[in-house]
């Protein structure tokens, strides 16, 4: 589907668990890409869905199929309602992440439920969805995918910073685009925040509160992950293998110490990955966290950059609309130099209605 101008709607759904996220989203092509959202909404989970999607990665293959399912009509009803609710007509397509379940890349395993063939009947709209498992299925990472974006919608900065449930960052070396999964932030920070009751640590003044817990700290710093080249990656099993156990180790101290050294460890573990002088876009929930973006401007030699609310909260939204474009188009949406996989490729499964 080659055009000069699209209009989409971007749905994404992060390890953070805020909600879905659905932005209408204008493209049009010239000598560059130029974009705009036209309105955007994030639909909350209810107390339900959290707990569902939190602990599916250790489900059956029975019970992965039944909410699978019932994931997709989730979709479908928010993202029907979104499009009732704004009036919105003549869609090229529905450009949809889903929700990460399982994602073990070097086990050859990676899963977002929400990607059946049934979202498309349920719209009546063309669906582009899984991006992942193509690139993972040839011996890729499957992740990080914004990249191509950062490249291509957000030229004017030397690199991006996506704050989640995991950090990622991308910049560009020697005209290749180099991206990878830094370290996990929100899937932490709102686990700890959930002990006092609350969603998250809104603008991190529960982590301000608290002081410094050497040992923790110390075994943070000493992750192997960290030693690991590009690509790499990092799914929810790694936090709960590797992050939940240290949290258990230091149990006895107040949550407000653990929280205050997991954001310090983070904002440092985040300013080694960016250069002195570099311009850099950040974005994502994170970005609200005030005391975590002065901890990372003052651990960080690059200049960083808070945009617009806007792509503050719906960038990924907006860049999954981008690749389904680019999908439609049968264009490259995902890096070799990103993922490790053999050649770059367009990833993403079409559904017509």
């Amino acid at each position: 589907m080659i055009k000069s101008s699209y209009s989409v709607l971007g749905v994404m759904s992060g390890t953070s668990l805020d909600g879905i996220d659905v932005a209408h989203l204008h493209f049009s092509k010239e000598d560059h890409w130029n974009f705009s959202i036209q309105t955007a909404q994030t639909f909350p989970y209810t107390s339900e869905w959290k707990d569902i999607l939190s602990s599916l990665h250790t489900a059956t293959k029975k019970e992965l199929e039944i909410q699978n399912t019932r994931y997709t009509s989730l979709l479908g009803e928010t993202i029907l309602g979104f499009i009732q609710s704004n009036g919105i007509s003549d869609l090229d397509a529905v450009c949809s992440h889903g929700h990460t379940i399982l994602h073990e890349p070097d086990k050859g395993v990676t899963l977002q439920i929400g990607n059946l063939e049934e979202l498309a009947t349920h719209l009546n709209q063309v669906v582009v969805c899984d991006f992942r498992s193509q690139d993972v299925a040839r011996g890729g990472q499957g992740a990080p995918l914004v990249p191509i974006g950062d490249a291509l919608l957000f030229s004017e900065y030397d690199a991006c910073l996506n704050l989640g449930g995991f950090a990622n960052g991308s910049y560009s070396q020697n005209s290749k685009v180099i991206a990878y999964d830094l370290c996990a932030v929100n899937t932490v920070l709102n686990f700890l925040a959930s002990k006092k009751g609350l969603s998250y640590d809104s603008g991190g003044k529960l982590a301000q509160s608290g002081t410094l817990v050497s040992a923790f700290y110390t075994d943070l710093e000493a992750l192997s992950f960290y030693q690991k080249t590009s690509p790499k990656s990092l799914g929810i099993e790694w936090v709960h293998a590797t992050i939940y156990p240290l949290l258990e180790k230091y149990k006895q101290h107040s949550v407000a110490d653990l929280i205050h050294t997991y954001t310090f460890h983070v904002s440092q573990e985040i300013g080694r990955n960016f250069s002195e002088g570099q311009s850099v876009l950040v974005t994502g929930g994170g970005a609200k966290n005030t005391y975590l973006t002065q901890l990372l401007k003052a651990h960080c030699r690059a200049r960083l950059h808070i945009p617009e609310e806007s792509i503050v909260d719906f960038k990924e939204a907006l860049v999954f609309g981008f690749l389904g474009i680019l999908r439609l188009r049968n264009e490259v949406n995902c890096l070799a130099s990103v993922t490790g996989v053999s050649q770059n490729h367009s990833s993403g499964i079409i559904f017509y209605p």
